[in-house]
């Protein structure tokens, strides 16, 4: 029996954790039951950290885990999925192409940023999205001194209001700062289409984060979207412009497009529609988890964000699944009752709120400490040794920052 995950992200490093560790439970042998992994390269990028700087070292290595948990990395990406087959076909680093079969298959592959075909975005942005997208941004700021001072040398324009966008903003003043100098006279300016900034995180944490782009100097520009970008800058729809050299879009993701080789209903962001167990329905053996996937994460009507935290359970949740049904015993319905932000707020400190309706726990340097334990502790891959790493992998146990409630 061989079951595959696609992907190397949050989901796809605990759907394989989760798979091994019942395989263990159950005493079953990597003979009788080979989990294979399948990505580019064996490493967890930590996506939610590359709008700081040194991007490059915002990466861990996960072989020596899978190895220790007897999963079989494959390297290269997964090109085609035939569902009817049981069937995926790779592309490897050496140009060659191989196909797996698969009895169980789980879809980790999850999201990609959402790039409109506005004139000028790809030849003229940035973006926080991939590791290679953040290195590439990290080397244009720090090829800015070298350029003459005029011309919006010294302007970053940060398109999107949400929470990524607000990340890189307000993180963007310091770095500015560390390259250009103390006495650099650096702009940061937000720009969205709605009328308010943060418009996910609702009326009660806005005037934290308000406050927070005064206390940074950083600007807004609400209510306008991009209308052309070029070498001078870039036009708002209110047709103002902007001269700059740096633009940094942040504005939106959608599940990445593997997704659609599954022929099976997907949401308005390319997620596949999963029932609770992460099974995409109508396509049998076939899992979702991640960004890949839209699930429900309780039973009032809130459903998972495409977010690491939700990632996490997620991918513990369908690779139990996935390996339970080979195994022959029950299966475990996802569910993720709690749920927590924390907002990055740059040197103005961070934003710590509880629940869906996002209740303001902690601010300021407190809220920052968290957020540092988050980013550094929390999300990162568990030891290389076979118990500890197994036992991370409870679905019930993988909470993520959760764990604060």
């Amino acid at each position: 029996m061989r079951l595959i995950i696609i992907g190397a992200g949050f989901a796809g490093m605990y759907a394989a954790l989760s798979a091994a560790r019942l395989r263990d439970i159950q005493g079953v042998s990597p003979e009788e039951l080979e989990i294979s992994l399948v990505a580019p390269e064996p490493t967890l990028v930590v996506r939610p950290r590359l709008y700081e700087p040194k991007p490059e070292t915002l990466t861990a290595p996960l072989l020596d885990v899978l190895k220790a948990i007897d999963v079989d990395y494959v390297q290269g990406s997964a090109e085609t999925i035939d569902t009817k087959a049981r069937a995926v076909q790779i592309a490897t680093a050496k140009g060659t192409r191989k196909t797996l079969s698969y009895d169980r298959l789980v879809v980790a592959t999850g999201s990609r940023l959402f790039r409109p075909n506005i004139p000028g975005l790809a030849e003229h942005c940035f973006s926080v999205d991939s590791l290679a997208d953040a290195i590439a941004l990290d080397k244009h700021l720090h090829s800015l001194p070298d350029r003459p001072a005029m011309n919006g040398r010294d302007t970053v324009v940060v398109v999107g209001g949400g929470f990524t966008g607000i990340e890189a903003a307000t993180e963007m003043p310091s770095r500015l700062r560390e390259i250009l100098g103390k006495d650099a006279k650096a702009r940061v300016i937000i720009v969205d289409r709605n009328k308010a900034i943060a418009p996910d995180m609702g009326e009660g944490p806005r005037p934290v984060i308000e406050n927070a782009l005064g206390k940074l100097g950083v600007e807004t520009r609400l209510g306008a979207g991009i209308a052309s970008l070029d070498e001078a800058g870039v036009t708002l729809s209110s047709g103002e412009h902007i001269e700059t050299e740096t633009v940094i879009w942040a504005a939106g993701i959608r599940a990445a497009p593997l997704t659609q080789q599954v022929p099976a209903e997907r949401d308005n962001f390319g997620r596949l529609m999963v029932d609770r167990d992460l099974r995409v329905p109508g396509v049998d053996g076939v899992f979702a988890t991640g960004d890949a996937a839209r699930a429900a994460s309780d039973d009032i009507g809130n459903y998972a964000l495409m977010s690491c935290q939700h990632a996490t359970r997620m991918g513990a949740f369908a690779g139990n699944n996935a390996a339970a049904e080979l195994l022959g015993v029950p299966t475990r319905p996802y569910h993720q009752e709690g749920y927590v932000t924390c907002l990055d707020l740059g040197e103005a400190g961070a934003l710590f709120t509880r629940g869906w309706e996002r209740e303001v726990s902690m601010v300021g340097d407190v809220a920052k400490k968290t957020k540092q334990e988050i980013n550094t502790v929390w999300i990162y891959p568990p030891k290389a040794e076979r118990a500890a790493a197994l036992a991370s992998a409870d679905p019930e146990r993988v909470t993520d920052v959760t764990g604060f409630f």
